[in-house]
Protein backbone atom coordinates (compact mmCIF):
# COMPACT_ATOMS: atom_id res chain seq x y z
CA UNK A 1 0.00 0.00 0.00
CA UNK A 2 1.37 3.43 -0.97
CA UNK A 3 2.34 5.87 1.76
CA UNK A 4 0.32 9.11 1.47
CA UNK A 5 1.63 12.65 1.82
CA UNK A 6 0.51 16.21 1.19
CA UNK A 7 3.74 16.89 -0.71
CA UNK A 8 6.52 14.81 -2.23
CA UNK A 9 9.71 16.59 -3.27
CA UNK A 10 11.91 14.84 -5.82
CA UNK A 11 15.45 16.02 -5.11
CA UNK A 12 17.06 17.57 -2.03
CA UNK A 13 19.25 20.33 -3.47
CA UNK A 14 18.86 23.99 -2.43
CA UNK A 15 15.48 24.07 -4.16
CA UNK A 16 14.17 20.74 -2.92
CA UNK A 17 15.31 20.79 0.69
CA UNK A 18 14.22 24.40 1.21
CA UNK A 19 10.81 23.58 -0.29
CA UNK A 20 10.48 20.55 1.98
CA UNK A 21 11.40 22.51 5.11
CA UNK A 22 8.98 25.32 4.27
CA UNK A 23 6.26 22.71 3.69
CA UNK A 24 6.99 21.22 7.09
CA UNK A 25 6.73 24.65 8.68
CA UNK A 26 3.31 25.09 7.09
CA UNK A 27 2.08 21.78 8.47
CA UNK A 28 2.16 19.74 5.28
CA UNK A 29 3.02 16.07 5.62
CA UNK A 30 6.12 15.97 3.45
CA UNK A 31 8.55 13.45 2.03
CA UNK A 32 11.79 14.20 0.18
CA UNK A 33 13.24 11.67 -2.25
CA UNK A 34 16.99 11.76 -2.91
CA UNK A 35 19.19 9.43 -4.94
CA UNK A 36 22.49 10.80 -3.62
CA UNK A 37 23.49 12.98 -0.68
CA UNK A 38 21.08 15.30 1.12
CA UNK A 39 21.79 18.84 -0.06
CA UNK A 40 22.21 17.91 -3.70
CA UNK A 41 25.01 19.09 -5.98
CA UNK A 42 25.21 22.61 -4.55
CA UNK A 43 25.90 21.62 -0.99
CA UNK A 44 27.95 18.50 -1.70
CA UNK A 45 29.66 19.16 -5.04
CA UNK A 46 29.17 22.81 -5.90
CA UNK A 47 28.58 26.03 -4.01
CA UNK A 48 29.88 25.04 -0.59
CA UNK A 49 32.96 22.84 -1.15
CA UNK A 50 34.22 25.08 -3.94
CA UNK A 51 34.14 28.07 -1.60
CA UNK A 52 36.22 26.13 0.93
CA UNK A 53 38.78 25.42 -1.80
CA UNK A 54 38.77 29.01 -3.01
CA UNK A 55 39.31 30.28 0.52
CA UNK A 56 42.33 28.01 0.89
CA UNK A 57 43.77 29.19 -2.43
CA UNK A 58 43.19 32.85 -1.61
CA UNK A 59 44.81 32.47 1.82
CA UNK A 60 47.84 30.75 0.29
CA UNK A 61 48.15 33.41 -2.39
CA UNK A 62 48.06 36.20 0.18
CA UNK A 63 50.73 34.53 2.31
CA UNK A 64 52.94 34.18 -0.74
CA UNK A 65 52.53 37.62 -2.24
CA UNK A 66 51.19 40.11 0.28
CA UNK A 67 51.94 39.07 3.85
CA UNK A 68 55.39 40.70 3.88
CA UNK A 69 53.73 44.02 3.05
CA UNK A 70 51.95 43.97 6.41
CA UNK A 71 54.92 42.75 8.43
CA UNK A 72 54.21 39.01 8.43
CA UNK A 73 57.10 36.89 7.17
CA UNK A 74 55.78 33.54 5.97
CA UNK A 75 58.71 31.47 4.76
CA UNK A 76 58.57 28.07 3.08
CA UNK A 77 54.80 28.20 2.69
CA UNK A 78 53.64 25.19 0.71
CA UNK A 79 50.44 23.58 -0.47
CA UNK A 80 49.04 20.36 0.97
CA UNK A 81 46.57 19.74 -1.85
CA UNK A 82 45.11 16.63 -0.28
CA UNK A 83 44.42 18.48 2.95
CA UNK A 84 42.64 21.24 1.06
CA UNK A 85 40.38 18.70 -0.61
CA UNK A 86 39.80 16.89 2.69
CA UNK A 87 38.76 20.13 4.40
CA UNK A 88 36.31 20.99 1.63
CA UNK A 89 34.73 17.54 1.93
CA UNK A 90 34.40 17.95 5.71
CA UNK A 91 32.56 21.24 5.24
CA UNK A 92 30.16 19.67 2.73
CA UNK A 93 29.52 16.67 4.97
CA UNK A 94 28.85 18.86 7.99
CA UNK A 95 26.27 20.93 6.14
CA UNK A 96 24.60 17.85 4.66
CA UNK A 97 24.18 16.48 8.17
CA UNK A 98 22.78 19.88 9.16
CA UNK A 99 20.03 19.57 6.55
CA UNK A 100 19.26 16.03 7.76
CA UNK A 101 18.77 17.51 11.24
CA UNK A 102 16.45 20.19 9.87
CA UNK A 103 14.42 17.49 8.13
CA UNK A 104 13.97 15.67 11.43
CA UNK A 105 13.13 18.92 13.21
CA UNK A 106 10.39 19.71 10.68
CA UNK A 107 9.09 16.10 10.56
CA UNK A 108 10.09 15.57 6.95
CA UNK A 109 10.59 11.96 5.91
CA UNK A 110 13.55 11.11 3.68
CA UNK A 111 13.45 8.29 1.17
CA UNK A 112 16.67 7.36 -0.64
CA UNK A 113 16.56 6.03 -4.18
CA UNK A 114 15.78 6.90 -7.80
CA UNK A 115 12.35 8.46 -8.06
CA UNK A 116 10.14 8.24 -11.13
CA UNK A 117 6.69 9.73 -11.60
CA UNK A 118 4.22 7.00 -12.52
CA UNK A 119 1.02 9.02 -12.07
CA UNK A 120 0.18 12.63 -11.32
CA UNK A 121 0.03 11.75 -7.62
CA UNK A 122 2.51 8.85 -7.41
CA UNK A 123 6.28 8.40 -7.43
CA UNK A 124 7.95 5.02 -7.68
CA UNK A 125 11.25 4.91 -5.79
CA UNK A 126 13.83 2.28 -6.61
CA UNK A 127 16.57 1.75 -4.04
CA UNK A 128 19.30 -0.85 -3.77
CA UNK A 129 18.46 -1.77 -0.21
CA UNK A 130 14.66 -1.64 -0.12
CA UNK A 131 13.66 -2.36 -3.72
CA UNK A 132 10.62 -0.56 -5.11
CA UNK A 133 8.44 1.72 -3.03
CA UNK A 134 5.41 3.79 -4.00
CA UNK A 135 4.98 7.32 -2.63
CA UNK A 136 1.52 8.87 -3.00
CA UNK A 137 1.17 12.64 -2.66
CA UNK A 138 -1.48 15.26 -3.37
CA UNK A 139 1.24 17.49 -4.78
CA UNK A 140 4.68 16.81 -6.24
CA UNK A 141 7.62 19.17 -6.71
CA UNK A 142 10.33 18.16 -9.17
CA UNK A 143 13.69 19.54 -8.03
CA UNK A 144 16.11 17.21 -9.77
CA UNK A 145 18.69 19.88 -10.59
CA UNK A 146 21.19 19.83 -13.42
CA UNK A 147 24.51 18.33 -14.44
CA UNK A 148 27.55 19.62 -16.39
CA UNK A 149 27.22 19.78 -20.16
CA UNK A 150 29.65 17.77 -22.24
CA UNK A 151 31.72 19.22 -25.04
CA UNK A 152 30.21 17.80 -28.25
CA UNK A 153 31.95 14.56 -29.13
CA UNK A 154 33.97 14.47 -25.91
CA UNK A 155 32.97 12.37 -22.90
CA UNK A 156 34.06 12.99 -19.32
CA UNK A 157 36.50 10.32 -18.19
CA UNK A 158 37.13 11.78 -14.74
CA UNK A 159 40.90 11.82 -15.25
CA UNK A 160 42.02 13.76 -18.32
CA UNK A 161 38.67 15.28 -19.24
CA UNK A 162 36.84 16.35 -16.11
CA UNK A 163 33.79 18.23 -14.90
CA UNK A 164 33.58 20.55 -11.92
CA UNK A 165 32.91 17.55 -9.65
CA UNK A 166 36.22 15.85 -10.43
CA UNK A 167 37.99 19.23 -10.26
CA UNK A 168 37.15 19.32 -6.54
CA UNK A 169 38.63 15.95 -5.68
CA UNK A 170 41.63 15.39 -7.94
CA UNK A 171 44.16 13.06 -6.26
CA UNK A 172 46.96 15.58 -6.87
CA UNK A 173 47.45 19.09 -8.15
CA UNK A 174 48.01 19.12 -11.93
CA UNK A 175 51.00 20.96 -13.36
CA UNK A 176 48.82 22.36 -16.15
CA UNK A 177 45.10 22.76 -16.74
CA UNK A 178 42.94 24.01 -19.59
CA UNK A 179 39.53 25.34 -18.57
CA UNK A 180 37.00 25.41 -21.40
CA UNK A 181 34.22 27.84 -20.59
CA UNK A 182 34.70 31.08 -18.65
CA UNK A 183 31.44 31.53 -16.83
CA UNK A 184 31.47 31.65 -13.03
CA UNK A 185 32.42 27.98 -12.58
CA UNK A 186 35.26 28.06 -15.11
CA UNK A 187 36.65 31.33 -13.77
CA UNK A 188 36.55 30.12 -10.16
CA UNK A 189 38.47 26.93 -10.93
CA UNK A 190 40.93 28.83 -13.12
CA UNK A 191 41.68 31.09 -10.16
CA UNK A 192 41.85 28.24 -7.66
CA UNK A 193 44.42 26.21 -9.56
CA UNK A 194 46.45 29.20 -10.78
CA UNK A 195 46.71 30.56 -7.24
CA UNK A 196 48.25 27.23 -6.19
CA UNK A 197 50.79 27.34 -9.01
CA UNK A 198 49.17 25.30 -11.78
CA UNK A 199 49.69 26.68 -15.29
CA UNK A 200 46.16 27.56 -16.40
CA UNK A 201 44.69 28.46 -19.79
CA UNK A 202 41.12 29.76 -19.88
CA UNK A 203 39.18 29.44 -23.14
CA UNK A 204 35.89 31.23 -23.82
CA UNK A 205 33.84 31.16 -27.04
CA UNK A 206 32.32 34.61 -26.43
CA UNK A 207 34.11 37.96 -26.51
CA UNK A 208 34.90 38.16 -22.81
CA UNK A 209 35.25 35.95 -19.77
CA UNK A 210 32.25 36.16 -17.42
CA UNK A 211 30.10 37.00 -20.46
CA UNK A 212 27.04 38.23 -18.56
CA UNK A 213 29.00 40.72 -16.44
CA UNK A 214 29.62 44.40 -17.15
CA UNK A 215 32.71 44.73 -19.41
CA UNK A 216 34.34 47.33 -17.12
CA UNK A 217 34.10 44.92 -14.21
CA UNK A 218 35.57 42.08 -16.26
CA UNK A 219 38.60 44.20 -17.22
CA UNK A 220 39.70 44.22 -13.57
CA UNK A 221 39.45 40.41 -13.37
CA UNK A 222 41.35 39.94 -16.63
CA UNK A 223 44.17 42.19 -15.46
CA UNK A 224 44.40 40.29 -12.17
CA UNK A 225 44.28 36.89 -13.90
CA UNK A 226 47.04 37.81 -16.34
CA UNK A 227 49.17 38.96 -13.42
CA UNK A 228 48.55 35.55 -11.87
CA UNK A 229 49.81 33.91 -15.06
CA UNK A 230 46.49 32.68 -16.45
CA UNK A 231 46.40 32.53 -20.23
CA UNK A 232 43.12 33.83 -21.59
CA UNK A 233 41.68 33.08 -25.03
CA UNK A 234 38.34 34.75 -25.81
CA UNK A 235 36.27 34.66 -29.00
CA UNK A 236 37.87 31.23 -29.36
CA UNK A 237 36.20 28.01 -30.42
CA UNK A 238 37.46 24.54 -29.49
CA UNK A 239 37.83 22.62 -32.75
CA UNK A 240 39.04 19.33 -31.29
CA UNK A 241 40.25 17.68 -28.11
CA UNK A 242 42.51 14.64 -28.16
CA UNK A 243 43.70 12.58 -25.22
CA UNK A 244 47.15 11.04 -25.09
CA UNK A 245 49.62 9.53 -22.66
CA UNK A 246 51.11 12.93 -21.91
CA UNK A 247 47.83 14.78 -21.46
CA UNK A 248 45.35 16.49 -23.77
CA UNK A 249 45.82 18.44 -27.00
CA UNK A 250 43.23 21.04 -27.84
CA UNK A 251 42.92 22.87 -31.14
CA UNK A 252 41.42 26.31 -30.69
CA UNK A 253 40.26 28.55 -33.53
CA UNK A 254 40.48 32.29 -32.91
CA UNK A 255 39.63 34.31 -35.97
CA UNK A 256 41.32 32.63 -38.91
CA UNK A 257 44.13 31.22 -36.78
CA UNK A 258 44.15 27.77 -35.16
CA UNK A 259 46.27 27.37 -32.02
CA UNK A 260 47.14 24.19 -30.17
CA UNK A 261 46.99 24.17 -26.39
CA UNK A 262 48.32 21.26 -24.34
CA UNK A 263 47.82 20.44 -20.69
CA UNK A 264 47.64 17.59 -18.20
CA UNK A 265 43.88 17.93 -17.80
CA UNK A 266 40.95 19.65 -19.50
CA UNK A 267 38.12 20.94 -17.33
CA UNK A 268 34.87 21.37 -19.27
CA UNK A 269 32.78 24.19 -17.79
CA UNK A 270 30.48 25.18 -20.65
CA UNK A 271 27.26 25.14 -18.65
CA UNK A 272 24.69 22.74 -17.28
CA UNK A 273 21.62 20.85 -18.48
CA UNK A 274 18.56 19.87 -16.51
CA UNK A 275 18.11 16.35 -15.16
CA UNK A 276 14.90 15.57 -17.01
CA UNK A 277 15.68 12.03 -18.10
CA UNK A 278 14.14 8.89 -16.60
CA UNK A 279 11.87 10.65 -14.11
CA UNK A 280 8.59 9.96 -15.96
CA UNK A 281 8.01 13.28 -17.71
CA UNK A 282 7.19 11.77 -21.11
CA UNK A 283 4.75 9.22 -19.73
CA UNK A 284 2.76 11.90 -17.89
CA UNK A 285 2.93 14.38 -20.76
CA UNK A 286 4.83 16.99 -18.73
CA UNK A 287 6.20 19.56 -21.16
CA UNK A 288 9.93 20.22 -21.32
CA UNK A 289 12.29 21.64 -23.90
CA UNK A 290 16.09 21.63 -24.21
CA UNK A 291 16.49 20.06 -20.79
CA UNK A 292 14.16 22.49 -19.00
CA UNK A 293 10.69 21.70 -17.64
CA UNK A 294 8.12 24.32 -18.63
CA UNK A 295 6.30 25.94 -15.72
CA UNK A 296 4.14 28.91 -14.85
CA UNK A 297 6.75 31.26 -13.36
CA UNK A 298 4.25 32.57 -10.79
CA UNK A 299 3.13 29.21 -9.38
CA UNK A 300 5.82 26.83 -10.75
CA UNK A 301 3.08 24.41 -11.75
CA UNK A 302 3.69 22.35 -14.87
CA UNK A 303 1.04 21.67 -17.47
CA UNK A 304 -0.05 18.72 -15.30
CA UNK A 305 -2.12 19.95 -12.35
CA UNK A 306 -0.56 19.20 -8.98
CA UNK A 307 2.96 18.71 -10.35
CA UNK A 308 5.43 21.55 -9.92
CA UNK A 309 9.09 22.09 -10.83
CA UNK A 310 11.74 24.44 -9.46
CA UNK A 311 15.44 25.20 -9.68
CA UNK A 312 17.96 24.26 -12.34
CA UNK A 313 15.60 21.75 -13.95
CA UNK A 314 13.39 24.63 -15.17
CA UNK A 315 16.28 26.48 -16.81
CA UNK A 316 18.27 29.66 -16.15
CA UNK A 317 19.28 31.38 -14.00
CA UNK A 318 21.05 28.27 -12.67
CA UNK A 319 21.65 29.58 -9.16
CA UNK A 320 21.11 27.97 -5.76
CA UNK A 321 19.43 31.02 -4.25
CA UNK A 322 17.00 31.18 -7.15
CA UNK A 323 16.04 27.53 -6.60
CA UNK A 324 15.43 28.21 -2.91
CA UNK A 325 13.25 31.25 -3.64
CA UNK A 326 11.25 29.27 -6.21
CA UNK A 327 10.82 26.41 -3.76
CA UNK A 328 9.36 28.65 -1.07
CA UNK A 329 7.05 30.38 -3.55
CA UNK A 330 5.78 27.06 -4.91
CA UNK A 331 5.13 25.53 -1.48
CA UNK A 332 3.31 28.59 -0.17
CA UNK A 333 0.96 28.49 -3.12
CA UNK A 334 0.41 24.75 -2.64
CA UNK A 335 -0.47 25.49 1.00
CA UNK A 336 -2.98 28.14 -0.08
CA UNK A 337 -0.90 30.93 1.37
CA UNK A 338 -0.59 34.28 -0.41
CA UNK A 339 2.96 34.18 -1.68
CA UNK A 340 5.54 36.49 -3.18
CA UNK A 341 6.54 36.39 -6.83
CA UNK A 342 10.23 35.83 -7.48
CA UNK A 343 11.68 38.99 -9.06
CA UNK A 344 14.00 37.73 -11.77
CA UNK A 345 15.16 41.30 -12.41
CA UNK A 346 16.73 41.43 -8.97
CA UNK A 347 18.75 38.22 -8.79
CA UNK A 348 22.28 38.53 -7.40
CA UNK A 349 25.07 36.85 -9.33
CA UNK A 350 28.40 36.14 -7.64
CA UNK A 351 31.78 34.82 -8.75
CA UNK A 352 34.14 33.89 -5.93
CA UNK A 353 37.52 34.26 -7.60
CA UNK A 354 39.86 37.01 -6.42
CA UNK A 355 38.98 39.77 -7.01
CA UNK A 356 35.37 38.78 -6.40
CA UNK A 357 32.59 39.80 -8.78
CA UNK A 358 29.02 40.54 -7.71
CA UNK A 359 26.16 42.06 -9.66
CA UNK A 360 22.40 42.45 -9.96
CA UNK A 361 19.99 44.22 -12.24
CA UNK A 362 20.92 45.81 -15.55
CA UNK A 363 24.36 46.51 -16.93
CA UNK A 364 24.93 50.02 -18.28
CA UNK A 365 24.71 48.68 -21.83
CA UNK A 366 21.41 46.89 -21.22
CA UNK A 367 19.91 49.85 -19.37
CA UNK A 368 20.62 52.14 -22.33
CA UNK A 369 19.33 49.48 -24.77
CA UNK A 370 16.09 49.36 -22.73
CA UNK A 371 15.59 53.07 -23.34
CA UNK A 372 16.69 54.46 -19.99
CA UNK A 373 18.56 57.72 -19.69
CA UNK A 374 21.09 56.73 -17.06
CA UNK A 375 23.44 58.24 -14.53
CA UNK A 376 26.41 56.02 -13.71
CA UNK A 377 28.50 56.28 -10.58
CA UNK A 378 31.84 54.61 -9.93
CA UNK A 379 34.04 54.55 -6.86
CA UNK A 380 37.41 52.76 -6.67
CA UNK A 381 38.56 50.59 -3.79
CA UNK A 382 41.94 52.37 -3.87
CA UNK A 383 40.20 55.49 -2.51
CA UNK A 384 38.60 53.57 0.37
CA UNK A 385 40.43 53.59 3.70
CA UNK A 386 39.42 50.07 4.80
CA UNK A 387 40.45 48.57 1.45
CA UNK A 388 43.87 50.20 1.72
CA UNK A 389 44.25 49.07 5.33
CA UNK A 390 43.51 45.49 4.24
CA UNK A 391 45.84 45.67 1.26
CA UNK A 392 42.99 45.05 -1.22
CA UNK A 393 42.87 48.14 -3.40
CA UNK A 394 41.94 46.53 -6.74
CA UNK A 395 38.38 46.99 -7.88
CA UNK A 396 35.47 49.40 -7.84
CA UNK A 397 31.73 49.68 -7.48
CA UNK A 398 29.57 50.76 -10.41
CA UNK A 399 25.95 51.77 -9.91
CA UNK A 400 23.44 52.53 -12.66
CA UNK A 401 20.52 54.84 -11.93
CA UNK A 402 17.55 56.07 -13.93
CA UNK A 403 18.41 59.75 -14.51
CA UNK A 404 14.77 60.85 -14.35
CA UNK A 405 13.68 59.31 -11.05
CA UNK A 406 16.96 58.22 -9.47
CA UNK A 407 15.85 54.56 -9.26
CA UNK A 408 18.62 51.98 -8.90
CA UNK A 409 18.68 49.91 -12.10
CA UNK A 410 21.84 47.88 -11.68
CA UNK A 411 24.79 47.32 -9.34
CA UNK A 412 28.18 45.85 -10.19
CA UNK A 413 31.12 45.37 -7.84
CA UNK A 414 34.56 43.87 -8.37
CA UNK A 415 37.01 43.60 -5.49
CA UNK A 416 37.50 42.25 -1.99
CA UNK A 417 34.28 41.06 -0.30
CA UNK A 418 32.19 42.13 -3.30
CA UNK A 419 29.87 39.16 -2.83
CA UNK A 420 29.12 40.19 0.76
CA UNK A 421 28.53 43.84 -0.18
CA UNK A 422 25.88 43.12 -2.79
CA UNK A 423 23.06 42.32 -0.34
CA UNK A 424 22.71 45.98 0.63
CA UNK A 425 22.01 46.84 -2.98
CA UNK A 426 19.61 43.91 -3.38
CA UNK A 427 17.52 45.25 -0.50
CA UNK A 428 17.74 48.75 -1.99
CA UNK A 429 16.47 47.57 -5.35
CA UNK A 430 13.69 45.48 -3.77
CA UNK A 431 12.49 48.61 -1.95
CA UNK A 432 12.81 50.68 -5.15
CA UNK A 433 15.31 52.88 -3.37
CA UNK A 434 16.46 56.08 -5.04
CA UNK A 435 19.97 57.45 -5.27
CA UNK A 436 19.15 60.09 -2.65
CA UNK A 437 18.21 57.42 -0.10
CA UNK A 438 21.48 55.54 -0.65
CA UNK A 439 23.44 58.79 -0.30
CA UNK A 440 21.60 59.72 2.89
CA UNK A 441 22.16 56.30 4.49
CA UNK A 442 25.06 56.74 6.90
CA UNK A 443 27.64 54.02 6.26
CA UNK A 444 30.01 53.05 9.06
CA UNK A 445 33.59 54.24 8.71
CA UNK A 446 35.92 52.62 7.95
CA UNK A 447 34.18 49.90 5.93
CA UNK A 448 34.54 48.71 2.37
CA UNK A 449 30.78 49.25 1.99
CA UNK A 450 31.43 52.99 1.89
CA UNK A 451 32.30 52.54 -1.79
CA UNK A 452 28.58 51.88 -2.40
CA UNK A 453 27.56 55.22 -0.91
CA UNK A 454 30.28 57.09 -2.76
CA UNK A 455 29.48 55.39 -6.06
CA UNK A 456 25.91 56.64 -5.64
CA UNK A 457 27.21 60.12 -4.89
CA UNK A 458 29.51 59.99 -7.91
CA UNK A 459 26.55 59.34 -10.22
CA UNK A 460 25.40 62.88 -9.44
CA UNK A 461 28.82 64.50 -9.04
CA UNK A 462 28.80 64.51 -5.24
CA UNK A 463 31.44 61.91 -4.23
CA UNK A 464 33.71 63.27 -1.52
CA UNK A 465 36.83 61.16 -1.83
CA UNK A 466 37.54 61.27 -5.57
Amino acid sequence: MAEKYDLAVLGSGPGGYVAAIRAGQLGLKTVCIERGEIGGVCLNWGCIPTKALLHSASFYHELQHYSSNIGIIAENVRVDFGKMVEQSRKVASRLSKGVEYLFRKNKIETVYGNGRLVAKDRIEVQSKDEGKKIIEAKNIIIATGARPKKLPGVDFDGKQVISSKEAMILPSQPKSLVVIGAGAIGVEFAYFYAALGTKVTLIEMLDQILPIEDPEIVEVVVKSFKKLGIGILTAAKVESLEKGKDGVRIKVKKGEKVNEVTSDIALIAIGVQGNVEEIGLEELGIKFDSGAIQVDKRTYETNVKGIYAIGDVIGPPWLAHVASAEGIAAVERIAGKESHVVDYNNIPGCTYCQPQVASLGLTEEKARANGYEVRVGRFPFRANGKSLAMGHEDGFAKLIFDAKYGELLGAHIVGAEATEMLAELGVAKTLETTVEEIMLTVHAHPTISEVVKEAAEDAFGMAIHI
